[in-house]
């Protein structure tokens, strides 16, 4: 007996982003999600993972084609979960299947080809959602709050670092994600390499605050890797008319989750979020009384969850009409150009 009731149906397709599995994760354990199964086009990897014991890939159906999961009827929304060289194509073809998108980041490198599915996600009613897992996050989304109705004053500068530890060489572990996406190797066939791959989150909370940057110049640098390509040590400063946002993220920092963080800067005040994951309190500092706070300074107290928990709750309400995305496909669009912009791919 299903004990879900009127749920989403939904699927996966592709099992390679270094994502995939807390994102099956998630959806298995949302009472509004019934999983219809994985697709995963590497058939050794299917096999291995299909005969594996480990959770969340030994709960779920394992469809053998990829038409079996796309022409399913019942399943109206896919997570895209492919390596990030793959993953457009497959939003693609999940698209043009009549699907809803939860696309994991990012949108790939080839812009007008992005912009294609968009338009056509548009003509089908369709909703794509990117993975930037902060975006229902209380954190940001309280700062973004004071950033638009006012009590900030005029921003001027946003601060944004994220950064991680990881090898050069793949995990070698068949049922981690990370064996086939979380490694120096396999980040640096794209430009930009860690910036690329990381600094997309913080890109999405800056465009949605501050829109789009007039100029970018960004330092895309090899320090330690031995990857002769790859980007390990990267910064982008983004301009506007009278403000700015700075973003770096490298890939050799010790203990990184600690000093992630998050700072916008107003005339008159100040919003500092560090460590941002996990995350347990925003400082909020005023140069003025407000209707809610004191002028002088505060510790703004967050509730932190686990990834993908909020964001997968809020793609289930858009989809039944529940509420309203608060990041547009023109945003999706925005972030995905931004990113590009400095990483070099769009001059």
């Amino acid at each position: 007996m299903n004990l879900k009731q009127n749920f989403i149906r939904m699927g996966q397709y592709g099992t390679k982003h270094g994502h995939s599995g807390a994102v099956l994760q998630v959806m298995l354990e949302n009472k509004d999600v019934e999983v219809s199964g994985v697709y995963e086009p590497d058939i050794i990897r299917r096999k291995n993972l299909q005969n594996s014991q480990g959770y969340p890939w030994n709960k779920v159906h394992w469809f053998e084609k990829k038409t079996d999961l796309l022409n399913d009827d019942k399943t109206i929304a896919i997570s895209s979960e492919g390596l990030n060289e793959e993953s457009l194509t497959h939003t693609e073809e999940i698209v043009e299947a009549g699907k809803h998108v939860f696309y994991d980041k990012p949108a790939g490198e080839d812009f007008p080809r992005f912009k294609k599915i968009i338009k056509k996600a548009k003509e089908k009613n369709l909703l794509i959602q990117l993975g930037y897992m902060f975006r229902n996050h209380e954190g940001f989304s309280q700062i973004a709050e004071w950033a638009k109705n006012g009590l900030l004053g005029d921003i001027y500068a946003i601060r944004a670092h994220m950064s991680t530890n990881i090898p050069d060489k793949p995990v070698q572990n068949p049922l981690d994600s990370r064996s086939a996406a979380g490694n120096a190797t396999q980040i640096s066939v794209h430009t930009g390499g860690i910036f690329y791959d990381l600094a997309g989150h913080m890109l999405d909370q800056i465009v949605f605050i501050l829109n789009r940057p007039e100029k970018i110049t960004s330092f895309l640098r090899n320090e330690f890797s031995s990857i002769p390509n790859y980007c390990d040590n990267t910064l982008s400063i983004l301009e506007y008319p009278k403000a700015y946002a700075l973003v770096d993220s490298a890939s050799m920092e010790a203990n990184p989750t600690m000093a992630r963080r998050f700072e916008v800067y107003g005339n008159k005040g100040s919003a500092i979020m560090e460590p941002f994951e996990p995350a347990e309190t925003i400082r909020l500092c005023l140069s003025e009384k407000s209707e809610k706070f004191s002028k002088g300074t505060h510790i703004i107290k967050i509730k932190d969850l686990p990834r993908h928990v909020a964001s997968l709750e809020s793609f289930v309400k858009n989809i039944r009409g529940e509420s309203i995305p608060d990041r547009t496909l023109d945003h999706e669009l925005l972030v995905q150009e931004t990113l590009l912009r400095c990483t070099n791919i769009i001059k």
